[in-house]
């Protein structure tokens, strides 16, 4: 799966990653992209794609925030 580069974003003292959709097959390099960057918390918008239990044993907090679709 190619995906796209997370990229960082910093507004004020606030810092965010905007990353692609990690799935379980891409979950090691998403995990190795949180701690490059230094992020313990993610804020997922969309479906869980993913197994948290990992995430949560390493000290990473998801949030789960969906948005509901207008069509």
């Amino acid at each position: 799966v190619n995906c796209p580069a997370p990229v960082k974003v910093i507004c004020k003292n606030l810092r965010f990653l905007i990353a692609h959709n990690p799935t379980n097959a891409t979950l090691n390099k998403f995990r190795e992209e949180l701690k490059k960057y230094g992020f313990t918390t993610i804020l997922r918008v969309c479906e869980a794609t993913y197994d948290t239990t990992l995430r949560e044993k390493e000290g990473i907090h998801i949030l789960d925030y969906h948005f509901k679709h207008r069509n």
